[in-house]
């Protein structure tokens, strides 16, 4: 099993180039289930949860060629299968992002119910409720998922909480459904946009992504498409905190900063100087100390869940006492004990985690929880004086594009240790 081994306490310099958003691919790669002509996708970053996603698109039928470096060439032509296996799930939730084109298209799919980070509970009954309200028949075989429909019809849906997966799952399904299927307090991520800007060029008639209520106007077939997946914005918003937290400048290319204004935000509050300089590029500097500042984590636009470790570890360096309360998922605050054994002083209660800093981070070993945790610890380690080991960093693989390399490019004393 993969660690880390980091020696800290050097500010980092340098430019960093962001990768393709693993949950924009993710998505856009199941898409490709929903016709049987070629769908080309770019900037597919090189992260584990990618690798486990061509693999169970091959395991369904797919042919994907991988010509170019982040170019993936997706032909479902020949699907015969049409069930995503638990060994697969039990490692990425996204899988079950198979469930909706397969019966959209075939008329059946089994899909095991889904595994990933252990950061709560995530179920996936939302996505059944509104499949079932386009006519899809649902059963549950001892925890697979058994969907079957003879054409899905659209449908009036209302999602009772906002759900990213969920979203993207039915907004598929609808893409090749009989009528007009409206969904109300959908998700407004840049990943559904992308995912819809996808659809579209396949042929799909998508009105609304980006808003709370999506229009989809089912069409008989789709086609096949050449995209170009958008950067990722929670790899931005870790390198921003990186350069922050050691007290370094770092440019960030191939960024996309209107996705992150949330955080942009939060950080200028907190004393980071973050210049745009172009619509893809960020300067990131810090010129004096860091303040302590609360932040609530909310359904976007807010400040993302996904930033919500990254930005603990940054507040044990800020001057006061700070306040970070977890809206989203109610298992993630895990990275909290593991900063302490670097010497932070946070306490959790409930929703909320009080830090006070900042206090000097000292090297210890340290084990990952979850793929944002990982990152978190990853920007304790850089900070912190003398030597520190993460262990189980298969979890900061599935999200991130060999960070180590990227953060040694730019300074950081990081090794990866088989």
């Amino acid at each position: 099993m993969d660690k880390f081994r980091i020696r800290g306490g050097k500010p980092l310099s340098g430019t960093v180039t962001i990768s393709g958003a693993k949950n924009s691919a993710l998505p856009c790669l199941a898409a490709s289930l929903l016709t049987a002509e070629t769908v080309t996708l770019r900037n597919v970053p090189y992260v584990r949860d990618l690798i486990t996603m061509r693999r169970l698109l091959e395991d369904l039928g797919c042919t994907v060629l991988v010509p170019e470096l982040r170019t993936h060439r997706i032909s479902a032509a020949s699907v015969e299968q049409f069930e995503a296996p638990y060994e697969l799930v039990k490692t990425m939730r996204a899988s079950v992002l198979a469930l909706g084109p397969l019966v959209a298209r075939f008329g059946q799919a089994r899909v095991s119910l889904p595994g990933g980070c252990a950061i709560g509970q995530r179920p996936i009954d939302l996505h059944l409720m509104a499949l079932e309200r386009m006519g899809a028949r649902i059963e549950m075989q001892a925890g697979v998922v058994v969907a079957t429909a003879d054409r899905l019809k659209g449908a009036d849906i209302t999602f009772e909480t906002v759900t990213v997966t969920g979203t993207e799952n039915v907004m598929m399904a609808a893409a090749l459904a009989d009528g007009i299927t409206h969904l109300y307090n959908a998700a407004s991520e840049p990943e559904v946009v992308d995912l819809a800007e996808l659809l579209i060029r396949m042929g799909a008639r998508i009105e609304g992504a980006g808003t709370p209520t999506i229009t989809i106007t089912g069409v008989e077939a789709l086609g096949g498409a050449d995209h170009t997946i958008i950067p990722d914005r929670i790899e931005t918003g870790t390198f921003i905190v990186a350069a922050a937290i050691t007290g370094g400048a770092l440019e960030i290319t191939n960024c996309n900063p209107r996705h992150l204004l949330a955080v942009i935000d939060k950080l200028r509050t907190v004393g980071v100087t973050i210049d745009q300089t172009n619509d893809h590029k960020l300067e990131v500097a810090v010129s004096g100390r860091l303040k302590a500042t609360d932040v609530t984590t909310a359904v976007y636009p807010g400040f993302p869940t996904d930033m919500q470790a990254q930005y603990m570890t940054l507040m044990t360096q800020a001057e006061g006492d700070s306040v970070i309360t977890e809206t989203i998922f109610e298992n993630r605050f895990m990275h909290a004990s593991e900063l302490q054994r670097l010497g932070a002083r946070i306490r959790v209660h409930g929703h909320s985690a009080y830090v006070h800093g900042p206090t000097p981070l000292t090297g210890a070993k340290l084990i990952a929880s979850d793929l944002r945790a990982s990152a978190s610890l990853v920007l304790a380690g850089i900070a912190a004086s003398g030597e520190t080991w993460i262990d189980r960093v298969y979890h900061i693989d599935r999200g991130y594009e060999k960070i180590e390399e990227k953060l040694r490019s730019v300074g950081a004393e990081i090794e990866r240790v088989k």
